[in-house]
């Protein structure tokens, strides 16, 4: 048996290669999987571009440490296991590399979840080391997988943010600008958004895309990226950036002398990324991290009390996503190592429908 990964320079994420190497053995209590699905949206480049800021490059090592492997979500069925807790043929949801393998080492066992123990993953945020048992999760089903992968982590870190925007008062804000709105983080946030009164939430997206964030009806106002003169300068504002365009930002910055806070989320403009953020006017740039969020929500809440929630407010978004007369995701099913490698520099690139949304499997 082989295992077969896909890995990117990780100081030029465009120059790509395919590794195939034997299966290492199985150590006693580890299991092995075989990788059905996964999805590969904007939010994977971010973790290329932020690899080593974020640590993301540590989840699944590559061999040389000038290319790294660049996690996924997706789904995975168990073919070997050598953990009594863990069946063969058992289904999971979760964080994989871009393979057709992984090896788990299971911990901490309930029903509905476990973690991987190995020790390389053991100082890194729990949230991506959790996988999902698919009989006993509440998000799963069945017939929707692609929505899930697509969708499930995205809308995870879209809920998060609008709580995190909440909680501190749209930091004394009435109006958010999004970049990048045509992006599943992106709309998903202003789906969220949209439900709450006293903001207006305003897209800020190319030319292209301005229909398409138009008819997702989550948006007060769509604009290009070009047109950010006609928000009034003295808007009190938030400026959540999916984009990771530094001209964007600093332009933004420029422009509104009441900005009160700068969000930054991802990189969807991996190559505006580099653009110095020094001595911009007005409050320094912000990363977002979604798992900080997490556990003071689950502090707050309890496990039981944040799973409600979020379960509760995926499903309304998932409806929506979903609906047969004018779905917001279509999903494209795509197979084989020349389709992984030919979706991912189209999503690295920015091109593409941003209604479709792209499962690949090795």
């Amino acid at each position: 048996m082989s295992h077969t990964q896909f890995e990117v320079r990780k100081d030029k994420l465009d120059l790509t290669r395919w590794v195939t190497v034997d299966a290492s053995p199985l150590a006693d209590q580890q299991v092995r999987v075989r990788i059905e699905r996964f999805a590969l949206t904007s939010n994977n480049i971010t973790y290329g571009a932020f690899g080593d800021a974020m640590q993301y490059w540590q989840f699944f090592p590559s061999s040389d440490p000038a290319w790294g492997v660049i996690p996924v979500w997706g789904f995975a069925v168990v073919t070997q296991s050598l953990h009594p807790g863990v069946a063969v043929g058992e289904r999971l949801y979760g964080y994989w590399p871009m393979a057709n393998t992984c090896v788990l080492s299971p911990t901490r066992l309930g029903a509905g979840s476990f973690f991987d123990g190995a020790p390389h993953r053991a100082a890194l945020h729990a949230v991506y080391n959790q996988y999902q048992r698919c009989a006993a999760d509440p998000f799963y089903r069945a017939d929707n997988e692609g929505a899930q992968a697509l969708l499930r982590p995205l809308f995870t870190t879209s809920w998060v943010l609008d709580d995190f925007l909440a909680d501190n008062g749209f930091f004394g804000a009435d109006t958010l600008l999004l970049s990048s709105a045509s992006s599943k983080t992106a709309y998903g946030t202003a789906r969220q958004l949209s439900q709450r009164s006293g903001v207006q939430v305003i897209g800020l997206t190319s030319a292209r895309n301005v229909e398409f964030c138009e008819s997702l009806g989550c948006y007060h106002r769509v604009l290009r990226y070009e047109d950010l003169a006609q928000v009034d300068a003295a808007t009190s504002a938030v400026y959540v950036d999916f984009a990771g365009n530094s001209g964007l930002r600093r332009a933004i910055h420029e422009h509104l002398s009441q900005l009160r806070y700068d969000c930054s989320i991802g990189g969807t403009h991996v190559s505006e990324l580099r653009g110095a953020s020094r001595d911009l006017p007005g409050p320094r740039p912000a990363l977002f991290f979604a798992p900080a969020q997490i556990k003071k929500r689950r502090d707050d809440w309890g496990a039981d009390g944040l799973g409600q929630r979020l379960v509760q407010a995926w499903n309304d978004f998932a409806a929506h996503t979903s609906n047969a007369d004018a779905p917001w995701l279509v999903v494209q099913e795509h197979a084989g190592q020349d389709a992984v490698a030919r979706m991912y520099a189209e999503v690295l690139a920015g091109q593409g429908d941003p209604r479709q949304g792209h499962m690949l499997s090795v």
